[in-house]
């Protein structure tokens, strides 16, 4: 298996088969993946589309949520399932451009030295005006304050190692922290352009609220994980023949 693709989806039933067959014409000929379809307790037909899906093509695997957890949780639960030593995450709303997945698995082959993560940069962004703004004062503050050097770190397209991931500090919302903490253990980041379509069926579950002033608690936790760590990690020492 070369690849895991980790899809966290809460009630996107419309979206999810035009995802799937996109991503697989896009990559049968050249990957050995699976889609990981991570099911946030829907109340939609999310989990029979998911079914119909496994019964039509052996690339497809499920993880049910009892209860919504929210994207973070989602993320984890198909980290933790998936096959391959290397994962992308994909939002299920088909707003994620499956060919600029193709691009990021050029960039991780061709990268010197090795890269941890590899995360979108959406242009041309098709949400509307309270979503853009919320987003871009999220990212301003948190790109100031952590110091990560990345714009877009909201941005669903990611590829990463599965084990950088999985070693981690996990709390809720830490998809958006991704760079800062994979630097933190000393990882090599890279934020790429990518393209962002509309949304074709349904609606958002983000807005002002619950992207902007959460994110604020948040950022304080992850300033102190990042300062916590240079205080903990012991500096280099050079051998010595004195006693």
């Amino acid at each position: 298996m070369d690849l895991s693709i980790v899809i966290p989806v809460f009630n996107e039933a419309d979206n999810i088969p035009l995802l799937f067959w996109e991503l697989h014409g896009r990559l049968q000929d050249h990957l050995r993946y699976e889609v990981i379809f991570v099911d946030d307790a829907s109340t939609d037909d999310t989990a029979a589309v998911i079914a119909n899906l496994m019964e039509q093509c052996p690339h497809v695997r499920t993880v049910r949520h009892r209860r919504n957890g929210g994207q973070s949780a989602a993320l984890l639960s198909g980290v933790r399932a998936a096959s391959a030593a290397w994962v992308a995450t994909m939002d299920g709303d088909g707003q994620n451009d499956p060919a600029d997945l193709q691009h990021f698995w050029q960039l991780k082959s061709e990268a010197n030295p090795p890269i941890d993560l590899i995360i979108g940069h959406r242009q041309a962004r098709q949400d509307n005006v309270i979503r853009i703004l919320s987003s871009r004062i999220a990212n301003g503050v948190r790109s100031r304050l952590l110091g990560d050097g990345v714009p877009d770190t909201g941005c669903g397209i990611k590829l990463f190692r599965r084990a950088c991931f999985l070693d981690l500090p996990y709390f809720d919302h830490m998809h958006r922290f991704l760079p800062a903490l994979i630097q933190r253990d000393g990882g090599r980041v890279m934020s790429v352009p990518v393209n962002h379509r509309p949304r074709v069926f349904g609606l958002s579950k983000y807005g002002m609220g619950n992207r902007l002033w959460v994110g604020i608690v948040d950022l304080l936790g992850v300033m102190w994980l990042l300062r916590r760590r240079r205080l903990t990690v012991p500096p280099e020492s050079t051998p010595s023949n004195e006693y």
